[in-house]
């Protein structure tokens, strides 16, 4: 398998996912700060223009952050990444939805990238105060709503851990500066407990 990805973004949280299954895999370098998404050679990959993008050994291509995540555990179940009760896999879905497709977008990206919302540069350090008020609310929901103990889930470590980790590595850079609450602190330090975590960081630079 090949992992298209970018240094701290969100495929980061795939990457841990791919290190803790331990299975072979590649990995190619696709920069968004320097326009790699938008590049002719990664579009043929993956028209979207966006990573993640997992390149699977029978040479097709699955995108979207949840789905890549459910993909790899249900693919490899020795690995015990996602749950194995109904409700519980669930429970690991919604978050994952929650994370990626709302806390990501409407909060951080909004901080990251305020150009794709504001009416001209004037109006970006209004979006980017918009996006990190926002993005501390959505932390504080996931605190509030927390019902595991040192994981996300009550059922154990799982691929909504590395996405919340991913989320979490954005919150405390110098970009947001947002301080965790209790909860998602210790989560943090959690993950980057794990040799995996350690693994993905140290082969993306950001250890």
């Amino acid at each position: 398998m090949k992992l298209f990805y970018s240094p701290g973004a969100c495929s980061l949280g795939i990457h841990v996912i791919l290190e803790e299954i331990g299975r072979p895999f590649e990995t190619q370098l696709v920069s968004t700060r320097d326009g790699g998404t938008r590049k002719p050679e990664f579009l043929a990959i993956n028209p979207k223009g966006k990573i993640p993008a997992l390149l699977r050994d029978d040479g097709t291509v699955l995108t979207e952050w949840p789905v890549i995540a459910w993909w790899l555990a249900k693919s490899n179940p020795m690995s015990n990444l996602i749950p194995v009760e109904f409700e519980a896999e669930a429970r690991c879905l919604e978050w994952m939805d929650y994370l990626c497709g709302t806390v990501h977008p409407q909060g951080f990206t909004r901080m990251f990238r305020p150009g794709n919302f504001a009416k001209d540069a004037e109006d970006e350090p209004r979006v980017k105060a918009q996006g990190k008020a926002l993005a501390e609310g959505f932390l504080a929901l996931v605190e509030e709503r927390w019902k595991g103990g040192t994981w996300l889930l009550p059922s154990g470590y799982s691929i909504a851990d590395a996405a919340l980790f991913f989320i979490e590595e954005w919150a405390v850079g110098e970009r947001a500066q947002i301080t965790l609450p209790p909860k998602l602190k210790a989560h943090r330090r959690a993950m980057r407990d794990r040799p995996a975590v350690e693994r993905a960081l140290s082969k993306e630079g950001l250890s």
